[in-house]
């Protein structure tokens, strides 16, 4: 039953509440809020439209330090996830702050996408996980794709301060280490 755009504001900003605000429109689709509503929302200011199918709900605060790589996934599709530096910015490894976060997908992108997101090829093999709810590669995998893009000395610091905060085990660490030692080509 169709209540009003204030019942689709309500469930909107309940959903995307867990999603750094970030709603798609086939995600509201599923919460019975039909897709000619949200460009309404966006007119009345209760969301900002961010992209194709893509809105932020503007009563919903950006907390954390997450948000940003999650727009930038949500930008890119919902098959997209961080690689490289990104991953490692994301997690406050290697001193790393990139001028742009790096996101992978296999799908071709037809539509403009921000100058501070950096869109690459998917390799098809890759195990992508989610952290916080950013879809991701893992630690271990960003650490030793970011040889070329991170100094050594860094990378090298970041598998032990990966370890200690958890984010790697100790078999990755050891492997990490050997992987990270050889000259990079």
């Amino acid at each position: 039953m169709i209540i009003g755009a204030v019942t689709y504001r309500k469930l909107l900003e309940e959903f995307a509440e867990d999603r750094y605000g970030l709603v798609t429109t086939k995600e509201a689709a599923t919460l019975g809020v039909p897709a000619a509503q949200l460009p309404k929302l966006a007119a009345r200011g209760w969301l900002t439209h961010l992209g194709p199918g893509l809105y932020r709900c503007a009563n919903t605060p950006l907390l954390g330090s997450f948000w940003q790589f999650a727009e930038a996934v949500a930008r890119v599709g919902p098959e997209a996830y961080l690689v490289q530096d990104a991953v490692l910015s994301m997690h406050d490894l290697a001193l790393v702050n990139p001028r742009y976060i790096r996101v992978a997908t296999t799908k071709r992108i037809r539509h403009q996408i921000p100058s501070w997101v950096k869109v690459v090829k998917a390799t098809p093999a890759t195990r992508v996980l989610s952290y916080e709810g950013v879809r991701s590669t893992s630690v271990a995998q960003a650490l030793v794709d970011s040889r070329g893009i991170v100094m050594a000395q860094r990378l090298l610091d970041a598998v032990e301060e990966a370890k200690r905060l958890g984010l790697i085990n100790s078999v990755e660490h050891e492997q990490l280490l050997l992987e990270l030692a050889k000259p990079y080509k």
